[in-house]
């Protein structure tokens, strides 16, 4: 995810609906004199189905089905 924008206050209030509508994810740092006072975020959508929400967002390592220790029939660990 990218760093916010900045922008200062009185630049907003010129250009308040239209940095509305073209809002990214990672928002806008509103400041004064230089320093930041307000941050302005989208508001989060309901996903529409959990199924793939996490796409590309999490990487597997390995296998996921084994534990990486192995067992004989009787239960016993082999070392």
């Amino acid at each position: 995810m990218k760093d916010p924008s900045f922008i200062g206050v009185s630049k907003f209030k010129e250009r308040c609906l239209s940095l509305l509508d073209s809002l990214e994810a990672e928002g806008l740092v509103i400041t004064k004199h230089g320093r930041p006072i307000a941050r302005v975020l989208p508001y989060p959508k309901e996903p529409q189905d959990l199924y793939g929400i996490l796409k590309h967002k999490i990487t597997i390592h390995g296998d996921v089905f084994s534990t990486g220790v192995s067992w004989d029939a009787a239960g016993h660990p082999d070392d």
